[in-house]
C-alpha cells in the first residue's frame, strides 16, 4: 500500500484524472468503460512497467463500478462499492478463483476494511469478523482478505446445493487500534476489536450495504445495474452471532421492506433459529461421523478423537454435547487441553453448557500426562520434553505436535489453511502412518485441497466442509421460509418468543425446529450415500463433494432456466408435489400449499423447485445419470402429484 500512495503523490495530476473518471461513472454520466485516453496518459507519464501497471488498476477499478454510495448524503460511514467480477477479475488465474462470482462488494470503513462475495442473484452467507492479535497477524489478514471472503463463499457455493439459496460470505477486518488513539479511548478500551469497536464496524458495514440495497432512499445512482434490485441475505459467522438481531433491527429503522429475512440466526424474539443453541450446523456433521461409523462398523463411544473449537463456541460446544467418544485434546482460542486418557465427559458437559473456553477446565480432572496450557503462559515445557516459548504459540501449533493423534479428528474451529501442502507431512508419524484414521470437517476451509488429496491417498476417511458443515444453511432457509410465509401476525404469535420476559416456545416453533433438525438430517444422510457410492467406484470423497454439488448447481440453473416455459400444468403439478415434500409438516399442516404459493414470491419458489428436485435427483441417480434418467426420475415425480392446478 506504501507504493500505491507514493505513485498517487507522485502523479497528482494522474491521481485527478482517475477520480473524474470515478466520479462520471458513479454518478451515471458514463457507461463504465476502461478509459483508454488516461491509460495513454499513464504511458506518457510512467516509465517503470510495474508502477505503469499499479496506476491502470485505478482505471480498471473506475471500469467495474455498477453501483456505490461515494456520493451519498450526508457523507456514510463506510463507502460501498458494488463491482462487476467479470472486469475485477478478468485475466486472473483459474486456479485462484475457478469461478466468477455474481456480484463484489468492496467496504471500505474509517477502521475497517471488507468484502461481500455472492456466486447468484439471491444468495445466503455469513458475515465474519477477521480479527488480528499483532500487527504480523493483520499483514496477513489484510494481504488474503478477499482470498478468503471469495474461497468462503466458494465453499458456501457449494454447501448451499439442498436449498433456494446460492452462496455469499462477508468478511469485516477490523483495524488493531482505534485511528489517533494513543493507546485507548476511554468508552472502547484500546482496540477497535472491542465488542463495542466490532459492534460499530458491524453497523457501518451493514449500511453501506443497505445504502446499495436501497438506491433510490439514498439518492444515489443504480442505473449500471440495468433494473436489477440489489437483495442480499446474512447470516451469524466468526464473531458476529449476536449481531444479527442488530441487523434485522436496523434495517427495519432504515425502512428495508424485506427485515425480518435479511439475517438468520437472529434470536427467537425476532423469530430466529439460532444454530448455536439448537446445535443446527452441529447436526449434519455429527451425521457424517455415525454414518461412516457404521460403514466401518464401528462403534462411537469406543474410538478417540482430538477436536480444534472449544466448548465456548457453536461447533465447539454442541460437538461435545452430542458426540460419545473418547476426547483426548482440544485446542481452542484461550489454549490448549490434553489428557491421553481421555478428557473427564461430565466436565467438558459442563463447560459446553455454561459456554466457556477450556481454560475453565478442572484441573484435578486430567491424568497421568494429562495438561491444560493457556495463551498467556509463557516457557513451556510439556510431558515429552519438547518446550514453547507461550501458550499461543503451542495453540496456533498444537494440531501439528505428536499429541495430535486419535482415531478422529472433528476440526469445529481454527484459520482458513491451518493444513496446507507445506506442513501436511506433520499430521503423519516417523513411519509415514496418518496420525487420523478419519477426518470430518467442521470448520470452513481448515485444509487446502491438496492437503485433502494427501491425507486420502494415505488413506484418511476424509470429508470435505463443503458437505458436512451444510446445517446451518439449510436451517438459516427454513427460517427465512417462515417470515416469508406465514403472516405478520402468526410470525409474531407462532415463530417468536422472549425467554428474557418469561416466554416459552410455541409448540408451533418447537415443531417446526425438530422438523428442520429432521431435514438438516435427512439431507446429511443422502449426501454422505451419495459421496460413498461416488468413492467406491473409484472417485475420491474430496472430489465427490465437488462434482456433486456441481452437479446439483448446474441442474438447479437448467430447471429454473426452463421451469417458465413448462407447460403450465405440468408446471403447477411439479410445484404442488415438491411443496409437499420439501415444506417442514407443521408448516403445510397450518397454511396449505396454496396459502404457501399466495405469499412466497414467484421467483423464490422456482428456485425452491430447482434445488429440491436437483439434489434428490443427483442423491438418488448419482453423478454420471444420463439425461434420459432425469426424464423417468420428472415423470414418475409428477405422477405422484394430485393433478388438479394450483394456480387460482
Amino acid at each position: 500500500t506504501e507504493r500505491i500512495y507514493q505513485l498517487v503523490q507522485r502523479y497528482c495530476d494522474l491521481a485527478r484524472m482517475f477520480f473524474e473518471d470515478f466520479s462520471k461513472i458513479a454518478l451515471g454520466e458514463v457507461e463504465p468503460r476502461f478509459n483508454a485516453e488516461i491509460s495513454k496518459a499513464i504511458d506518457r507519464s510512467c516509465a517503470d512497467p510495474q508502477d505503469r501497471q499499479i496506476l491502470k488498476m485505478f482505471l480498471t477499478f473506475n471500469h467495474s463500478i455498477l453501483l456505490t454510495n461515494f456520493f451519498k448524503e450526508p457523507t456514510p460511514g463506510a463507502l460501498s462499492f458494488r463491482l462487476n467480477p467479470a472486469i475485477a477479475l478478468k485475466d486472473r488465474p483459474t486456479s485462484l478463483y475457478p469461478e466468477i462470482p455474481h456480484g463484489i462488494y468492496l467496504i471500505c470503513g474509517r477502521d475497517f476494511m471488507g468484502f461481500h462475495t455472492r456466486f447468484r442473484d439471491v444468495s445466503r452467507g455469513g458475515i465474519r469478523l477477521v480479527l488480528s492479535r499483532d500487527k504480523t497477524t493483520y499483514e496477513r489478514n489484510f494481504a488474503t482478505l478477499f482470498e478468503e471472503c471469495y474461497n468462503l463463499a466458494f465453499t458456501q457455493q457449494y454447501k448451499n446445493k439442498d436449498i433456494p439459496e446460492g452462496g455469499s460470505k462477508g468478511v469485516i477486518l477490523p483495524d488493531r487500534s482505534w485511528p489517533n488513539s494513543n493507546g485507548g479511548n476511554v468508552v472502547a478500551g484500546a482496540s477497535i476489536q472491542g465488542p463495542l469497536g466490532m459492534r460499530s464496524c458491524f453497523t457501518r458495514y451493514l449500511d453501506a450495504l443497505l445504502d446499495c440495497m436501497m438506491p433510490e432512499q439514498s439518492g444515489i445512482y443504480a442505473g449500471h445495474l440495468k433494473g436489477r434490485p440489489e437483495i442480499l441475505f446474512f447470516g451469524p459467522d466468526e464473531n458476529t452471532a449476536g449481531f444479527m438481531d442488530l441487523g434485522a433491527e436496523h434495517a427495519r429503522v432504515r425502512g428495508y421492506p424485506y427485515w425480518k429475512s435479511l439475517t438468520t440466526g437472529k434470536s427467537v424474539a425476532l423469530g430466529g433459529v439460532p444454530h448455536d443453541t439448537y446445535g443446527m450446523t452441529t447436526q449434519s456433521v455429527h451425521t457424517y461421523v455415525t454414518e461412516l461409523l457404521k460403514e466401518l462398523g464401528e462403534e462411537e463411544d469406543k474410538i478417540t478423537k482430538f477436536q480444534t473449537g472449544g466448548p465456548d463456541g457453536d461447533l465447539g460446544s454442541n460437538e461435545i454435547l452430542i458426540s460419545k467418544d473418547l476426547t483426548i485434546g482440544i485446542v481452542d482460542g484461550s489454549g490448549v487441553l490434553y489428557d491421553p486418557s481421555g478428557l473427564s465427559r461430565a466436565e467438558l458437559t459442563r463447560l459446553a453448557q455454561r459456554r466457556v473456553p477450556v481454560r475453565e477446565f478442572n484441573r484435578c480432572f486430567l491424568g497421568n500426562g494429562g495438561f491444560l496450557v493457556t495463551v498467556e503462559e509463557t516457557n513451556i515445557t510439556l510431558p515429552d520434553g519438547s518446550t514453547w516459548l507461550s501458550g499461543a504459540e503451542l495453540r496456533d501449533n498444537f494440531h501439528l505436535t505428536e499429541y495430535a493423534s486419535a482415531d478422529l479428528f472433528v476440526p469445529c474451529g481454527g484459520r482458513p489453511n491451518s493444513v496446507t501442502t507445506d506442513n501436511v507431512k506433520r499430521l503423519f508419524t516417523s513411519d509415514g502412518k496418518p496420525k487420523f484414521r478419519m477426518v470430518v470437517e467442521g470448520a470452513n476451509l481448515f485444509f487446502s485441497d491438496t492437503a485433502r488429496g494427501i491425507l486420502e491417498a494415505a488413506g484418511v476417511h476424509i470429508f470435505k466442509d463443503a458437505s458436512t458443515n451444510k446445517g446451518g444453511v439449510n436451517s438459516s432457509s427454513l427460517e427465512v421460509l417462515a417470515a416469508l410465509a406465514l403472516t405478520e401476525e402468526d410470525h409474531s404469535s407462532m415463530m417468536c418468543f422472549d425467554p428474557a420476559c418469561g416466554g416459552v416456545p410455541p409448540t408451533f416453533y418447537e415443531t417446526y425446529v425438530r422438523q428442520i433438525q429432521d431435514t438438516i438430517v435427512e439431507n446429511a444422510r443422502n449426501e454422505f450415500r451419495a459421496i460413498w457410492t461416488c468413492n467406491q467406484r473409484g472417485i475420491s470423497k474430496v472430489q465427490a463433494t465437488k462434482l456433486i454439488s456441481s452437479k446439483i448447481n448446474g441442474l438447479q440453473d437448467a430447471i429454473m432456466e426452463q421451469f417458465i416455459s413448462m407447460c403450465s400444468s405440468e408446471r403447477e403439478r411439479l410445484v404442488r408435489q415438491v411443496l409437499e415434500l420439501a415444506v417442514p409438516p407443521v408448516m403445510l399442516q397450518h397454511l396449505t400449499v396454496e396459502c404457501i404459493l399466495q405469499r412466497i414470491p414467484s421467483n423464490y419458489m422456482a428456485a425452491v423447485v430447482g434445488a429440491w428436485v436437483a439434489s434428490r435427483f443427483v442423491y438418488s441417480q448419482g453423478v454420471d445419470a444420463a439425461e434420459v434418467s432425469f426424464f423417468f426420475f420428472l415423470r414418475n415425480l409428477l405422477s405422484k402429484a394430485p393433478a388438479q392446478s394450483i394456480a387460482k
